[in-house]
């Protein structure tokens, strides 16, 4: 499979840099993962959006699902989609208030909030503890440590394995997770140290000790906040797992 990065800024979007956003492709299947701030800015660099097969959703907070919003706007008022080429209605995978919460952040005031539905765009799939077959792949989700409901995710390809933690703090599944992959996409917020709230985020170390202990082949450090040096974080990285790299906005890895 392969892993393209339309944007990899941690908890907002940088300068020129689109928070969390990539595209997984396979036998011509487009998956969408997360599309926070300006990721689908980056999308219409690499394909039409109207050729994304689904969209997976991590969590619900606006720096990995902002973007649906415009998405929205898209599939509802473009003057020449190609349909019945492609069908109208997008599968969605994401936590279960999914529906109302992205209706809600499209929704122009309150009366529309009250009504808002999304269903003639896209076909919602409540993501649980468990395995479904999007495309081609084999998506494993478990419930990580993070404010609000959020899932780290193991797909799996012709043999080949991607995990990825989404947003999440130090947790005993993170190590199932991360589990022999070939490559783990983690997330490495910000550089360790004692202030750190718990739950929220992953450290530079974290990340690298958690590579270390699962056994992975690969480690690709995302999510990096603008105001964090993520050169220090790749070196705390480095540090437990010498292979780790810090992935950037564009970059395209084979799976």
């Amino acid at each position: 499979m392969r892993l393209t990065i339309l944007g990899c800024s941690g908890s907002v979007p940088g300068p020129n840099a689109a928070a969390s956003g990539y595209l997984l492709e396979a036998e011509g299947f487009r998956l969408g993962l997360e599309l926070g701030n300006g990721a689908f800015a980056q999308l219409q660099t690499v394909l039409d959006p109207f050729e994304l097969d689904a969209l997976l959703l991590s969590h619900l907070h606006s720096d990995h699902c902002a973007d649906v919003n415009a998405l929205t706007v898209l599939r509802r008022y473009h003057p020449a989609p190609p349909y019945p080429a492609r069908p109208r209605r997008l599968p969605v995978y994401a936590p279960p208030d999914a529906p109302s919460r992205l209706g809600h952040l499209y929704a122009a005031d309150a009366a529309e909030r009250a009504s808002v539905d999304l269903s003639d765009v896209y076909e919602f799939h409540a993501l649980r503890e468990e395995t479904v077959v999007i495309g081609p792949f084999d998506v494993t989700a478990v419930a990580v440590y993070h404010p609000t409901p959020a899932f780290g995710l193991r797909i799996t390809y012709g043999g080949s394995i991607l995990a990825y933690t989404g947003d999440t703090g130090k947790c005993r599944v993170l190590g199932e997770l991360a589990d022999g992959v070939d490559v783990l996409l983690s997330e490495a917020s910000w550089t360790d140290g004692e202030n750190r709230p718990k739950g929220v985020h992953l450290s530079g170390k974290e990340a690298g000790e958690l590579a270390k202990e699962a056994g992975v082949g690969r480690l690709l450090l995302t999510h990096i906040a603008p105001w964090t040096d993520r050169q220090a974080v790749l070196a705390e990285a480095r540090a437990v797992f010498p292979e780790a790299e810090l992935v950037s906005q564009g970059a395209v890895y084979e799976i």
